[in-house]
């Protein structure tokens, strides 16, 4: 119980179902976690589930580069530095035509999803560099490499995160920084309940029963499949690996 002993986990989006899922994992791991979201509340109620003196929250907008860069004091002064970095923070957007997507709310899915995750690498690397090397793990989806009709947006932002791991993953590595994404499938969370609703306003229930019948496992992941996932790349063990997509999708891209 002891694969992240002594590292530091800074985690966006820590208020999610993933993200408090993921918390969890690295906590009983022996890590040092620092949670970053809006919500203050929820916030505080997720540090509360997570449990142990070793985890902490900031509430910071991960689309503002100042934001960034307090995360990353935030967990120096409170823990030493920088181990691993989760660019976990993600919208869904609207669900609907791309010809009739408002022009603001792309662009607001765009600064979450992708310029988030730049931002944070920006602000996480010069940290990790100080400790000799780190791991920094992004959340992408199945829709980062297909096309996902009525959510234009999001798939793009999705790809897009994909070039962005792949480039400092390719920066970075000679520094012993991995950078790698993880592809999940639909997840039991909130984000899910959003777009279940947006295809279906009128039985939400219908909408998961047929995406969950379109995964050849004929489930949703739960957030823990998906922390597991990020507990493996996150940890030693995956010294070796990185610039890669790691798909947790019960074979929904087989």
């Amino acid at each position: 119980m002891s694969r992240l002993a002594e590292k530091v986990a800074v985690i966006t989006g820590g208020a999610g179902g993933i993200g408090i899922a993921t918390g969890k994992r690295f906590s009983s791991e022996g890590a040092r976690v620092l949670l970053v979201d809006l919500d203050e509340k929820a916030l505080a109620d997720a540090c509360a589930e997570i449990g142990g003196n070793a985890v902490s929250y900031l509430v910071a907008d991960v689309t503002q580069a100042d934001d960034n860069a307090r995360m990353v004091e935030t967990a120096t002064e409170r823990y030493g530095g920088v181990d691993i970095f989760l660019a976990n923070a993600g919208i869904e957007g609207d669900v609907t035509s791309l010809l009739d997507y408002d022009e603001s709310r792309f662009d607001q899915v765009m600064a979450v999803n992708v310029k988030g995750p730049f931002l944070g690498l920006r602000a996480a690397v010069p940290a990790m560099r100080l400790r000799g090397g780190g791991s920094i793990i992004i959340t992408s989806s199945i829709a980062g490499v297909r096309g996902a009709p009525s959510l234009a947006p999001y798939a793009t932002s999705k790809h897009a995160v994909i070039g962005l791991m792949r480039s400092a993953a390719k920066e970075f590595a000679a520094e012993g920084i991995r950078v790698n994404t993880v592809n999940p499938s639909p997840v039991h969370t909130r984000m899910m309940r959003s777009i279940e609703e947006g295809i279906r306003p009128d039985d939400p229930e219908a909408a998961q029963q047929l995406m969950a019948a379109n995964i050849p496992m004929q489930r949703y992941a739960e957030a823990e499949d998906i922390a597991n996932i990020m507990l493996f790349l996150a940890s030693d063990e995956s010294r070796f690996m990185t610039g890669a997509t790691y798909f947790a999708d019960g074979g929904n891209t087989a």
